[in-house]
């Protein structure tokens, strides 16, 4: 449930960019009803309106998330915050210019954000941010946690340079694909691939 409710606002970004893809019109009239106050010359075109409207509704998703962890008295985890800050920024950019650039801007940061957080915490802070996170349900060795952390900085950075690489060189819809199924299945991957070299240590450790 917690990787759905993590995954809300890409899944929403997703769909509505694909309804707005196949309904430019519709999708075109929304924009110019709700958005128009916030573009810049308050005019966008039919193929401008499905990343625009998409932006919109990630942003008030990540709102949302908030705001629902908030009225639970739950924590709200930095990341989050951090997610939102990018989002806002990026994704207010994308809509007040009507240009693209900025929301595909906004994984890279935010996977770069995570990486410095990783290799910084370990490397100038002398703490294991993963460690940190994980350490209540994993024992492991010093040496592993201190690879497994900067394993993980080193995917997020790969990642964000990787989105750049999708973004820029492919279409927009092929990008927010990517966004969704490519991003998605890489970490999948990751994780299936960290979880087979840790097992050794979880049966030393049982």
């Amino acid at each position: 449930m917690k990787f759905l409710f993590d995954m809300f606002p890409v899944i929403l970004f997703f769909g509505v960019f694909k309804w707005g893809e196949s309904h430019g019109d519709a999708a075109q009239s929304l924009v110019g009803t709700y958005l128009s106050g916030l573009v810049s010359g308050g005019h966008v075109t039919a193929d401008q309106a499905p990343i625009l409207i998409a932006t919109a509704v990630a942003i008030v998703a990540t709102i949302a998330q908030i705001v629902y962890l908030l009225a639970r008295r739950r924590k709200v985890d930095a990341m989050l915050w951090v997610s939102l800050a990018i989002i806002v920024v990026f994704g207010g950019a994308t809509i007040y210019f009507h240009n693209d650039t900025f929301i595909k801007w906004k994984p890279t940061v935010l996977y770069w954000v995570f990486a410095v957080a990783l290799a910084g915490g370990q490397l100038l802070m002398r703490k294991n941010p993963i460690r940190m996170m994980m350490g209540h349900q994993v024992d492991l060795p010093d040496a592993v946690w201190d690879k497994l952390n900067m394993a993980w900085a080193g995917f997020f950075a790969a990642m964000g340079v990787l989105n750049l690489y999708v973004a820029f060189n492919f279409s927009t819809s092929a990008w927010v694909n990517f966004k969704m199924f490519g991003s998605i299945g890489l970490m999948i991957a990751f994780v299936v691939a960290q979880s087979m070299v840790l097992s050794k240590y979880m049966k030393d450790a049982g």
